[in-house]
């Protein structure tokens, strides 16, 4: 099991110091990531947490999945692994 977390359905308005606080409830922090739109440099409105071991990373899934934070309930569950993104998408078959 890994302990990096999922954070979504964040209101625009959390900022990574409220995520910090609101986390080390579970335990030790290792890295807050807030998810930006890279046109508009406003934030997306999910995150990642990776807590310092998985215990504190189920203890943060308990405490904080579907917990209200501005004013919306939060989804917290383990990240998934990000899936490769090289090779080809499709382009030219041959059909021959």
């Amino acid at each position: 099991m890994e302990s990096k977390l999922y954070v979504g359905n964040l209101s625009y308005n959390v900022t990574e110091e409220q995520l910090r606080e609101l986390f080390s409830q579970a335990g030790a922090i290792k890295e807050i990531a807030m998810i930006m739109d890279r046109d508009t440099q406003r934030p997306k409105g999910f995150g990642f947490v990776e807590m310092t071991t998985q215990v504190e990373a189920q203890k943060a899934i308990e405490l904080f999945n579907d917990h209200e934070l501005d004013g919306r309930r939060l989804t917290v569950n383990l990240a998934r692994p990000k899936e490769d993104r090289g090779g080809s998408r499709g382009g030219s078959r041959n059909r021959y």
